[in-house]
């Protein structure tokens, strides 16, 4: 009856894996000093909903970096989600190893049964004790003795595999109940994403030409008077230090994606998200992080701004839902909202979380 059990479990299990294949918080820290919040330029023409050039701008701000934090969150619940397709898969192969193992062990304790029960009953060591001779009794309790304690072991290693792919079916009902819970909180992430995107792209596409024109000059300017000011409070006086080996190899690769555009969720190699981008070019430079700008906030060693080097990684905005990579001379390579291409930006055009060093 258990091996009916566990194989209907396995086999269940093995057969739900073959849709995993198929497509379906923030770490509480203090604010390390950086730069204030943008100034906003002088009033600019009203648009034709009656709000400021300069109040849709910072609209459109606002709805892009929440669509930031629900990617973060997305992109954290997909990396989860892998992590235990990947657990269930290994899962199912130790219970259907496991079965196999139990399958193997009952064969050998049923040939023990038959041999005894072809000797009427009693073990060759048993029959050797009944003999006359003398050498041969105490071979046989020997062999007695070895044969107990082989019937012992058997039953001891039968009843431990029994007990393995109880916990193994055990382990893979609750991977996958975690791993149905993030595809859950994906599908809610990728619905808010979109929600937020489409309600920028809503407010910039009731504009005119020129209007649209207009609102790049002053996301521009927005970000220059953040950077100087910035700049102004003498943030690089003691940023001089040279990138590590593996540093140099994490810009370069993170430099040479300049101008392809930003995609949420995306990790290359046509397309990148900010954090898939900074995740990305410090693979390819053999030093893995987390996936989202959140972990790495979370998981990497943080480090004083004046200690900064080519290679650190900044985080931007209280909910540490941005990442760039400083690449020197007060500037960082970063994939910035969607409408927008990898770039080269002053590492003080966004407000400062903190800086971490992903090879510390």
């Amino acid at each position: 009856m258990y091996r009916r059990h566990c194989g209907a479990a396995a086999i269940t299990l093995v057969c739900a894996l073959a849709v995993l294949a198929s497509p379906v918080q923030a770490f509480a820290a203090p604010a390390l000093p950086g730069p204030a919040d943008p100034p906003v330029p002088s009033a600019t023409p009203a648009s034709p909903g009656g709000k400021s050039l300069e109040e849709v701008r910072l609209e459109i701000d606002e709805l892009y970096r929440r669509a930031g934090a629900a990617t973060d969150a997305y992109n954290l619940a997909e990396e989860k989600a892998e992590k235990q397709s990947g657990e269930l898969v290994e899962l199912a192969r130790s219970i259907v190893e496991g079965r196999e193992k139990i399958a193997e062990l009952k064969d050998r304790a049923g040939a023990q049964a038959r041999e005894q029960y072809r000797n009427a009953g009693l073990p060759p060591g048993a029959r050797l004790m009944l003999s006359g001779d003398p050498q041969l009794f105490l071979d046989g309790i020997n062999r007695a003795r070895q044969g107990q304690q082989a019937t012992k072991d058997l039953l001891g290693e039968l009843t431990r595999t029994q007990q393995d792919v109880e916990t193994y079916t055990k382990d893979a009902g609750t991977n996958w109940k975690k791993l149905e819970a993030d595809r859950v909180k994906q599908a809610k992430a990728k619905k808010k994403i979109n929600a937020q995107i489409a309600a920028a792209k809503k407010l910039e596409s009731r504009l005119e030409k020129e209007e649209r024109a207009r609102l790049r000059t002053l996301e521009r300017e927005a970000a220059q008077q953040a950077q100087n000011a910035w700049l102004g409070s003498g943030a690089l006086k003691e940023i001089n230090r040279e990138a590590s080996p593996l540093g140099k190899e994490a810009v370069a690769f993170a430099t040479a994606q300049i101008g392809k555009p930003y995609v949420w969720g995306a990790e290359g190699p046509e397309s990148y998200d900010c954090s898939g981008l900074t995740s990305q070019a410090w693979a390819a430079a053999g030093r893995p992080i987390p996936r989202t700008s959140q972990e790495q906030w979370r998981l990497l060693p943080h480090i004083a701004i004046r200690d900064m080097r080519p290679g650190d990684l900044i985080i931007y905005h209280a909910d540490a839902t941005h990442v760039g990579m400083y690449v020197g001379d007060g500037r960082i390579v970063h994939a910035p909202r969607p409408g927008r291409d990898v770039t080269l930006a002053g590492a003080g055009s966004m407000r400062i979380l903190g800086v971490v060093r992903p090879d510390a």
